[in-house]
């Protein structure tokens, strides 16, 4: 989506091989797309990607923060208990969901700076708003939702907005857990008004917008898409 409003984009990610495919197709379909080889929990891949970005467009714009992986869970779908949940399960979690954003967020702001200003969007999840069973990803989530704030207090000055979104069910590989029990999913899309999961493209748009100009007096906001299912 942003390579079809223009913007000339670099993808970082643990997943080469599907990494590499979406560069080939934003390219093919006239797009400018590179991408890094990045694990977002390691400062010198952060480092490596974002000096790939300046040494091939020029300057960086835009950061998104949207590496995440789930909290561990049984094979049925339900979540670990507290109890259940090991120190190195709760770790993983904190440190790809919350040290990742951490990481990207401070080797991208000296370039965003030089560049006179940007948009960080981070993404958050429903899970950092309501209770959830879902400890270690809940706890991750609100970290990034509380980063996300200080960011944009202490660089608003300098034209660096940062803002976060808070996504319900979305119809992704994550939530594969509820596709693939029929009733773990009806019962999902009951909780929500709408009643049903959302898509990534609905997701999307909302990014693009804070990532954009026309959102330039928004910074610290949180942007809920969830279908409704907060204001029940």
């Amino acid at each position: 989506m942003f390579a079809r409003e223009g913007a000339r984009v670099v993808i970082g990610d643990v997943l080469e091989a599907e990494g590499r495919q979406v560069e080939s197709e934003i390219n093919e379909a006239g797009g400018q797309c590179v991408f890094v080889p990045l694990d977002v929990t390691q400062e010198l891949e952060w480092l490596s990607a974002v000096q790939a970005v300046v040494s091939r467009f020029g300057k960086l714009d835009i950061l998104v923060n949207n590496a995440a992986i789930p909290s561990t869970r049984h094979p049925d779908g339900k979540p670990f208990s507290i109890e259940e949940l090991t120190g190195e399960q709760w770790d993983r979690v904190m440190e790809v969901n919350a040290k990742g954003v951490f990481l990207g967020t401070k080797y991208a702001i000296p370039e965003l700076r030089k560049a006179g200003g940007g948009s960080i969007v981070n993404t958050s999840s429903l899970a950092a708003l309501v209770g959830t069973s879902i400890n270690s990803y809940a706890a991750a989530k609100g970290a990034v939702r509380a980063f996300t704030r200080s960011t944009a207090i202490q660089h608003a000055r300098e034209g660096i907005r940062a803002n976060s979104i808070y996504p319900g069910g979305i119809d992704t590989p994550m939530g594969a857990y509820r596709t693939a029990n029929p009733e773990f999913q009806r019962h999902a899309e009951a909780v929500i008004p709408m009643g049903r999961t959302g898509h990534p493209d609905e997701v999307a748009y909302v990014v693009l917008f804070l990532a954009s100009d026309e959102s330039s007096y928004m910074t610290g906001s949180e942007v809920v898409i969830d279908g409704g299912a907060t204001a029940c």
